[in-house]
């Protein structure tokens, strides 16, 4: 193979600085790499261009994913694949697996996990979560008690505005474990508030161990509690999940797993 010209060294050289220049740092790295392709395979000047090009979409695709998953504040990076149907007779894979295709997100609908806990309810609305993140939503998850005291410290500062439009950002709010906790005096008011400015706009998935018929119960304000049902439930989707702890089986998987190594080493 023949030497390149000067001219050629040159014009490399100053390929690489075009692209550096225009932030396109992913492309200039690629560059030796796509050539030598381009060479070997004799690639038409499209299709390397096309090549060179895709590598620095690709990358730009990964830093804004892995920055809204930052945002997300996810706490497990579970998918809906990783969650086992089977080990969970009362979830409805059908609904769920439709719920996967992000379309209530189009017309604002709510999605509401209703059961018990340990039954996975936590574990499908981070996987939808992470799905809508991957597909290019912005998406916030916290739990009920952060959410109300985060609100209840904005209140204080005089931030509260500020507080209201940060959870009316996202195109899907996750408000996890609702009734674990007793929510703080001012805490049903403040969720009712996310609630209702997010009404119709955008999406919420809300995970709770508190029947619907209890929630008055719950927060303790009957007014309150029907006035956050009836923007909730207008547009959603409620999964009941009415089965074993998903939770203590794998606990109990583990468990019966580590039995069975030490009497293997014993015996």
């Amino acid at each position: 193979m023949s030497q390149p010209t000067m001219s050629e060294a040159r014009r490399y050289q100053q390929l690489r600085g075009h692209l550096a220049y225009l932030k396109l740092a992913d492309a200039a790295d690629a560059l030796p790499r796509v050539l030598d392709q381009a060479r070997t395979e004799h690639m038409t000047l499209t299709a390397a261009m096309e090549r060179l090009l895709e590598i620095e979409v690709e990358a730009t695709e990964a830093r804004k994913l892995a920055s809204r998953l930052r945002f997300a504040c996810l706490p497990e990076p579970w998918t809906i694949s990783d969650f086992d149907f089977a080990a969970q007779p009362g979830v409805d894979e059908k609904l769920v697996r439709d719920l996967a295709t992000l379309r209530f997100l189009d017309d604002a609908s709510n999605v509401l996990f209703v059961g018990p806990p340990g039954v996975g309810k936590t574990m499908l609305s981070v996987g939808l979560a992470r799905a809508a993140a991957e597909a290019g939503h912005r998406v916030y998850f916290t739990t009920a008690a952060e959410l109300a005291a985060k609100c209840h410290k904005a209140a204080i500062e005089g931030r509260w505005a500020t507080c209201m439009r940060f959870f009316a950002g996202p195109r899907l709010l996750v408000i996890d474990e609702l009734g674990y906790l007793p929510l703080p005096g001012d805490g049903a008011s403040a969720l009712f508030q996310v609630i209702n400015q997010r009404y119709l706009k955008s999406s919420t998935i809300l995970s709770t161990n508190v029947g619907i018929a209890d929630w008055a119960g719950a927060f303790g304000d009957a007014t309150v509690a029907a006035a956050m049902l009836d923007r909730l439930l207008h547009r959603a989707t409620v999964v009941g999940i009415d089965g074993p702890s998903y939770r203590l089986r794998a606990h109990q998987n583990h468990a019966n797993t580590l039995r069975k190594a030490v009497a293997a080493h014993v015996s």
